[in-house]
């Protein structure tokens, strides 16, 4: 069973548009959604939660579309931008989500600001970028969700914090049932946690595949101009030239390795694929 299905999602503004964007999200499973600044992620995700309009295609949760008002109790959510108003305190929130969520857990929330030192009483204005990013986290999993939607949800927290946040993630999905859908620049974060990657460039999906499968299988290739004119295209994905040689980006590299041994193939990291689908030429 699928958590998410979209379906040739599209949506178009005046100088920017997603195009055919289609992918699933496994059930019991963390996708780690990647792509720089502006590429359409946070617009997907929107989308997605049916905060914005006009677009078309299809997008399932649970196989329900995604305008199912009674999906709000299942999904919680974390978005770039950061949603309580300065004047409130985190006991205001818990009241105001108690009238709005059946499933609300008023002790699990005050166990989560307890486990990141949060106090319960204090004005939200006091706190740093990355307390208010632990207060929403808190909020989120408070009601219980089976779908976690994810915009930069670590952005501005220490690495000893953003390694809390990951255990949680992971607890999280112990039941086979709950899924997370985690859009990041931290590629390190989902290189420890997810089981899928997909990327999206200027508004249109690249890749789609397991974590594994891109960290095991594709390869990054340094050679010399000469080294590279020997490389048939066909057995590469992208390359970059810089100054003193050249990067090639190989999805196969035992086959890459079979026709060309005496070249080195090194592992490769998700920064590093990111910023070879995106700069390189092909």
């Amino acid at each position: 069973m699928n958590s998410i299905e979209i379906k040739k999602l599209n949506k178009k503004y005046a100088k920017f548009a997603l195009e055919d964007v289609s992918f699933n999200l496994p059930s019991g499973s963390i996708m780690g959604f990647i792509g720089e600044n502006g590429s359409g992620k946070t617009t997907t995700l929107k989308c997605i939660l049916d905060i914005l309009k006009k677009y078309t295609g299809e997008i399932k949760i649970f196989n329900l579309d995604n305008k199912d008002i009674n999906l709000k109790e299942d999904i919680g959510v974390v978005l770039d931008e950061a949603f309580f108003p300065d004047i409130l305190k985190p006991k205001d929130i818990n009241k105001i989500m108690q009238g709005i969520y059946k499933t609300w857990d008023e002790d699990l929330f005050k166990q989560y600001l307890k486990k990141f030192s949060l106090e319960y009483t204090k004005e939200i204005k006091t706190f740093s970028m990355g307390m208010k990013k632990k207060l929403e986290i808190a909020t989120m999993l408070a009601h219980k969700p089976k779908l976690l939607i994810l915009d930069e949800p670590t952005s501005g927290l220490d690495p000893i914090a953003r390694q809390e946040i990951m255990d949680i993630f992971q607890e999280f999905i112990e039941d086979e049932n709950c899924s997370i859908l985690f859009s990041t620049h931290i590629t390190s974060d989902l290189e420890l946690i997810a089981d899928y990657i997909t990327f999206i460039n200027d508004g249109k999906i690249v890749l789609s595949k397991t974590k594994d499968e891109l960290l095991e299988q594709f390869g990054l290739v340094k050679c010399t101009k000469e080294e590279f004119s020997k490389i048939a295209k066909q057995d590469y994905l992208r390359y970059l030239k810089n100054k003193y040689d050249y990067q090639i980006l190989v999805t196969d590299k035992k086959r890459f390795k079979n026709k060309y041994p005496k070249v080195v193939v090194d592992k490769i990291n998700l920064e590093q694929i990111m910023l070879l689908m995106i700069k390189g030429g092909n």
